[in-house]
């Protein structure tokens, strides 16, 4: 059979063109998952064995909000959700992280005779399906970043009460503090502080190297880009490129999340206070390489106080509140593979 040839190398021509057509059609963009199972904000997450763990947080029923005590389990491999067990006395704000094969819970905020912002120091591990309370930690220590090296958790940045008051949110201050748990042998240690204090902000782990993004400093509620790197091994801080200015023309503040993905981070979310205050929908990618960050997929829903983590190459944005200054929790969940 004979094919005429203007048919055939238009046939080719198209053929060509395939692969390139599938590639746009495939660019990278958040997507959607199975939501957690309750709607909840001010949460953190900790990673163990392909599974991810988020307890504690604010929700908001018709009683008000409350603090939770709820820990949910995501199964990234089946997109699927389950409950564990309720941690020992409800939190918002408890960090969580990995460390020696056990999950640990830091801290955090619980109602008290002071207020439903009292700064705790209990810390729990969490032993198959069981939170056993372990100890107290150095001092009251909350909305910090926890990130894991080895067998240590730096807990770094965040707030403590300033006075002899601690149970409302205007008791606490911003702080530099810089905190190690060593999970191998439950003892803590002090580390160099951050080059700045302020409270919520992310962080993530490259090259045995911290990364401490954003950020929110109480005296007037502003937002900071700043990107500072922490080596262990020398005790040393030093400061890169800072997140960009959102759409928005405000800072990326307090309320964002960020994990590692290859050899970038990648930051998202946040809220910003300032009137008439929002929350922040743009994705920044970092390159650690070339210290330059770059813009990547607008969340489907913006949202602050949530969870993040990387699980097999994919970022997940777990839960937190939709609206800026705890209005509205969310169970959202998505996933961005870039």
């Amino acid at each position: 059979m004979m094919i005429h040839r203007r048919s055939l190398i238009a046939s080719v021509a198209v053929t060509a063109a395939l692969p390139r057509m599938s590639i746009a059609s495939e660019s990278p963009h958040w997507q959607r998952r199975a939501e957690m199972p309750w709607a909840t904000q001010e949460i953190y997450c900790a990673v163990l064995d392909g599974k991810v763990y988020v307890a504690g947080g604010l929700i908001r029923d018709v009683v008000g909000t409350r603090i939770n005590d709820r820990m949910g389990i995501y199964y990234p491999a089946h997109d699927s959700w389950a409950e564990g067990t309720r941690l020992p006395q409800p939190r918002h704000h408890p960090m969580l992280a990995a460390a020696r094969g056990r999950v640990w819970a830091f801290g955090g905020y619980d109602r008290r005779e002071g207020g439903e912002w009292t700064s705790m120091t209990d810390y729990w591990a969490l032993d198959g399906d069981v939170w056993h309370p372990v100890g107290q930690m150095p001092e009251p220590l909350a909305e910090t970043v926890g990130v894991t090296v080895g067998d240590h958790v730096h807990l770094v940045t965040g707030r403590s009460p300033l006075g002899g008051k601690n149970g409302q949110w205007n008791d606490q201050g911003d702080v530099a503090t810089h905190l190690v748990f060593d999970a191998s042998n439950n003892s803590w240690t002090t580390a160099r502080p951050a080059p700045e204090a302020r409270n919520s902000a992310a962080g993530a782990v490259y090259g045995g190297h911290i990364y401490i993004a954003g950020g929110r400093m109480v005296e007037g509620g502003r937002g900071t880009g700043r990107l500072d790197r922490y080596d262990p091994q020398s005790d040393q801080w030093d400061t890169l490129s800072p997140v960009p200015v959102s759409d928005t023309g405000n800072q990326v503040g307090g309320g964002l999340a960020m994990a590692t993905v290859g050899d970038r981070l990648v930051a998202f979310g946040g809220e910003w206070l300032a009137r008439p205050g929002g929350v922040f929908t743009e994705t920044w990618i970092y390159d650690i390489a070339a210290d330059r960050w770059t813009r990547g997929p607008d969340m489907g829903v913006p949202r602050h106080g949530l969870a993040g983590c990387s699980v097999d190459g994919v970022i997940y944005a777990i839960a937190g509140g939709e609206v800026y200054s705890g209005g509205k929790a969310s169970g959202v969940v998505e996933a961005l593979r870039l």
